[in-house]
């Protein structure tokens, strides 16, 4: 087993590393033979994306996700920060131990590598080492500030202390590292480090035995053609810079995170760090979409490098990311927003309609939407609906899940005449992309008007199977549905946000709602970025959709009631097992 884990890691290494395959590009008049670089595609949604405020994600959402990275063909998945909590570690070795192995339908033929972020110093490497050491491939991914900004009022630290103290986290991670891992060390605040130092910096970290260097523009600081030159000045500047990867990691503050990353490419750089939908610490990172389809539209300007991401899985990646976080693609945004492919101007129309490439530089199809080829309706059958769910993906279905799905599409059609493929995932993403449910909803019926006191009757079943009705009074009637659901779950926490979209336009489309909640006088939900040590409260964000926007609102609160009791269980459940160790 050892002998066959030493052989994936070594091709891996010469994979991604040193990986010249032969290729061949058409042009007018002759085929020519080129050489490119493997462009290494590092996911740090689970890591940087989960810092966003509110994106609060449960281990088993963390696990589909990383599966849905695996089946894209992601290279590396930062799993986690394992110190951050007993849930992130958990989080990092279950991926690790279960999504770590896998190479089914992966074009490279190697599993992805699980990576784990950590502090420079012994504690938090440790601690991300017992995390991701399950992997076939894994990686320790460790930091220290090199701006003197962060040096003198962060760190109180000398230059030369920095040195030492990178060189002592990487000798360490190095010693706990087996022929499988590799070390990946960044310099935080790169972008307004001095380059002269960071060179020092980095070859003492490539002399100790650091594989990847990361050059991060924490602060979303540099503009592209800075950021391309600086990785130009640092390769020709840094002694061993040819035996390593450099990598890009842009923030999203002034909006060129994409662009810094692509001139990054430029500037040398063979990984790029990105997330699903660009979700991250205030402005976001670099959207995977993104960049994937900048390299797939314009290859003859990136015709060096090459990655593996299959970007027919692209939508799918989104809307998972965005129902399980929260956190709602804007409509203009790039590739993945409801708006990206939609024209609505008069000359526009006429253009597509003539020929596509008129307004159109890629199509739905290659980043997995699926145009309207099926009228689906009340009189439907069960394998119309089946059909239709494959064709959008949702191959992996159950039988029972397939059942609910064709019953609740059935129930809408009554309302709506027809189902479009809209209504299909936005049914898929409430039923599928949902938490454990520890309360179902069985029933929910309002009563309201100008002259009444809105009244709320709510059944629910719980994990057991035993229904629970009450009636509630509220000052309104998504009020009195909340008020009633909490008499029979307990006290939820404080309602922080409550948004209403629709999933496609007219009076007769499917609502989607969003409510997100924050635990009240619960001191044990204040948390600590490891990162930054900002403090910050677990919020618990839900969805739910339905063509009545009373039932939409009654399934988002408990989807969100339901995340926060995953949370709870999944809270007591680590501290009984680490009270169980230590007894």
């Amino acid at each position: 087993m050892n002998k066959l884990l030493n052989l994936l890691n070594m091709l891996s290494q010469l994979r991604l590393l040193k990986s010249t395959p032969r290729f061949f590009s058409t042009t007018s008049r002759s085929l020519i033979e080129t050489t490119k670089d493997r462009l290494i595609i590092f996911d740090t949604t689970l890591r940087d994306g989960e810092q966003s405020p509110g994106a609060t994600l449960t281990t088993d959402e963390k696990l589909k996700i990383a599966f849905q990275l695996s089946t894209m063909g992601v290279d590396v998945c930062e799993a986690g920060f394992p110190i951050a909590s007993p849930g992130d570690f958990e989080a990092v070795s279950r991926i690790a131990k279960e999504i770590g192995p896998l190479v089914e339908g992966r074009p490279s033929g190697l599993p992805m590598r699980i990576c784990g972020l950590s502090r420079a110093n012994e504690k938090d490497i440790r601690r991300c080492y017992n995390a991701i050491k399950h992997a076939p491939l894994h990686r320790i991914h460790t930091f220290l500030a090199t701006s003197d900004i962060h040096l003198e009022h962060k760190l109180n630290m000398t230059r030369s202390e920095c040195i030492d103290k990178s060189v002592e986290a990487v000798t360490y991670a190095r010693s706990l590292l087996g022929e499988n891992g590799d070390i990946e060390f960044s310099p935080e605040d790169a972008g307004r480090s001095d380059k002269d130092f960071l060179c020092d910096v980095l070859a003492a970290v490539i002399e100790a035995g650091a594989t990847t260097l990361n050059i991060p523009d924490t602060v979303g600081y540099t503009v592209p053609r800075e950021y391309g030159d600086m990785f130009e000045y640092l390769i020709q500047g840094t002694k061993g810079a040819e035996d390593v990867i450099w990598s890009t990691h842009c923030h999203n503050d002034l909006g060129l995170a994409t662009a810094n990353t692509l001139e990054g490419i430029r500037g040398g750089a063979r990984q790029v760090e990105v997330t699903v939908n660009g979700i991250g610490e205030r402005a976001g990172n670099t959207a995977i979409e993104e960049v994937a389809m900048a390299l797939r539209t314009r290859p003859h300007m990136y015709d060096n490098v090459y990655t593996d991401l299959d970007i027919s899985c692209i939508t799918r990646a989104s809307r998972m990311v965005s129902s399980f976080t929260g956190i709602t693609v804007q409509p203009n945004k790039a590739i993945v927003g409801a708006n990206a492919f939609a024209h609505e101007a008069g000359i526009h129309q006429d253009g597509v309609l003539k020929n596509k490439e008129t307004y159109e530089i890629m199509t739905p199809e290659s980043v997995g939407l699926v145009a309207n080829n099926l009228v689906l309706g009340k009189h439907s059958g069960r394998a119309a609906y089946s059909d239709r769910l494959t064709q959008l993906g949702y191959t992996d279905l159950s039988p029972e899940q397939l059942e609910s799905l064709v019953d609740r599409f059935k129930r809408i059609a009554d309302d709506k005449k027809t189902v479009t493929d809209e209504d299909i995932e936005a049914i898929v993403n409430d039923e599928v992309f949902q938490p454990n449910d520890q309360w179902k909803l069985v029933s929910v019926h309002v009563t309201a008007g100008d002259k009444v006191k809105p009244t709320a009757t709510v059944t629910l079943m719980n994990a057991e199977g035993e229904e629970f009705s009450e009636a509630s009074l509220g000052n309104g009637p998504v009020d009195a549905i909340f008020s009633v659901i909490q008499k029979i779950t307990g006290p939820a926490g404080k309602l922080t946000e409550f948004t209403i979209s629709s999933v496609t336009d007219g009076i007769d489309s499917v609502g989607n709602v969003l409510v997100r909640i924050e635990p009240e006088n619960e001191e044990e939900e204040i948390l600590t970025n490891p990162q930054t040590g900002e403090l910050f409260k677990k919020q618990f964000a839900g969805q739910g959709a339905d063509a009545d926007i009373i039932v939409a609102s009654a399934r988002s609160y408990l989807s969100a009631i339901n995340r926060k009791i995953d949370h709870m269980n999944r809270k007591e459940e680590l501290l009984e097992r680490s009270i169980s160790r230590k007894a």
